[in-house]
C-alpha cells in the first residue's frame, strides 16, 4: 500500500546501511512506510535487495546498492545515487556493524580494526558524503547514528563492538556541533539487545547467545520491562528524529532498550 500524501516523512529520501532483516532493514521499512524513499546500501548485494524488494512490496520506493562502507567511494557513490534517483537526501541512518564478540585477551589485530573500521570509518564517510550533499543541496537533513547499550556499560567479551560503539557516542556530539550551522541535525539512536523478527536473524542471534561464554548474560531478566525489544519497536523512534518533528534535537541519542540503561545495577527485575 502506497503510503498516504502528508505522512511523516513524505516526500523525504533516506539512505540506510547495513539494512540487513534485522535492525537496519526494519528501519529502512519503516521509514519507507511513513512515506520516505530509501535506498538499502548493504555489504552484501542480495541483502540490500531484498530489503528494497520488502519496501517495494509494501508499495513504497526503493533501490538498492551493495558495497563496503569503509570504502570512500561506495559512501559517494550511494549519496550521488540517491540524489540522482530523488534529488537530494534528507535522512542518514549509520546501521552498518561487524558483529564479532570476542575479549581483549582472545581477539585478535586484524579483527578489532575491522570492527573499528566498519562502525566509526564507515560512519565517518558516509556521514561526510551525506552532510556534504545537504549542504549542496540546501537540505537541512538528519543523521541518524545507530549506537548501543554495550556503547554505554562496560560489556565483557565484545571489546570491539563496545568501544566503536562508544567512539559514535562522541563522534554524533562532535559532528552535531559542526553542523549545526547548516541546519543538520546528528543524533544518536541506542538500541539494545533485540529478539528478531526475521527466521534466518533470530537462528544467527539463538548461535550467538548459546555459545559456550564465561560470560554469562542473561538479557530478558534484566530488562524492566519484561522482554528484549525487536526491530519494530525501533521505528518510531528513528522516525521522529527522521522527521521535521525533531527540528530542535540535536547531539544527543533516544535509547530504546527495555529500561536497561535505567536500571540499578542490583536490582534484578524479575527473578525466576
Amino acid at each position: 500500500m502506497t503510503p498516504p500524501q502528508g505522512s511523516r516523512l513524505q516526500g523525504k529520501v533516506a539512505v540506510v546501511t547495513g539494512a540487513s532483516p534485522n535492525i537496519g532493514g526494519a528501519l529502512a521499512s519503516g521509514l519507507a512506510a511513513h512515506g520516505a524513499r530509501v535506498l538499502c546500501a548493504d555489504l552484501s548485494e542480495e541483502v540490500a535487495r531484498a530489503s528494497a524488494q520488502r519496501i517495494e512490496d509494501a508499495g513504497g520506493e526503493a533501490f538498492a546498492l551493495a558495497g563496503d562502507v569503509t570504502d570512500p567511494e561506495h559512501a559517494e557513490q550511494v549519496v550521488a545515487e540517491a540524489v540522482r534517483r530523488w534529488g537530494k537526501v534528507d535522512v542518514l541512518v549509520n546501521n552498518a556493524v561487524f558483529f564479532h564478540q570476542q575479549g581483549v585477551l582472545d581477539m585478535n589485530h586484524e579483527t578489532f580494526r575491522r570492527q573499528l573500521d566498519v562502525i566509526l570509518v564507515g560512519s565517518f564517510l558516509f556521514t561526510r558524503a551525506a552532510a556534504r550533499s545537504m549542504i549542496s543541496t540546501g537540505t537541512e537533513g538528519s543523521i541518524i547514528n545507530v549506537l548501543s547499550t554495550a556503547g554505554w556499560q562496560g560489556q565483557p567479551g565484545n571489546v570491539g563492538y563496545s568501544t566503536g560503539k562508544a567512539g559514535l557516542i562522541n563522534f554524533t556530539r562532535s559532528v552535531a556541533m559542526e553542523l549545526a550551522e547548516h541546519g543538520i541535525r546528528v543524533n544518536g539512536f541506542t538500541p539494545t539487545a533485540t529478539a528478531p523478527t526475521d527466521p534466518e536473524a533470530r537462528a544467527a542471534m539463538d548461535a550467538l547467545l548459546s555459545r559456550p561464554s564465561r560470560n554469562r548474560n542473561d538479557y530478558a531478566a534484566q530488562l524492566p520491562l519484561g522482554r528484549l525489544p525487536t526491530p519494530e519497536d525501533y521505528v518510531g523512534a528513528v522516525v521522529f528524529l527522521a522527521s521535521d518533528e525533531s527540528a530542535m534535537v540535536t547531539g544527543t541519542s533516544i535509547t530504546v532498550d527495555g529500561g536497561a540503561t535505567a536500571k540499578y545495577w542490583p536490582w534484578t527485575p524479575h527473578p525466576a
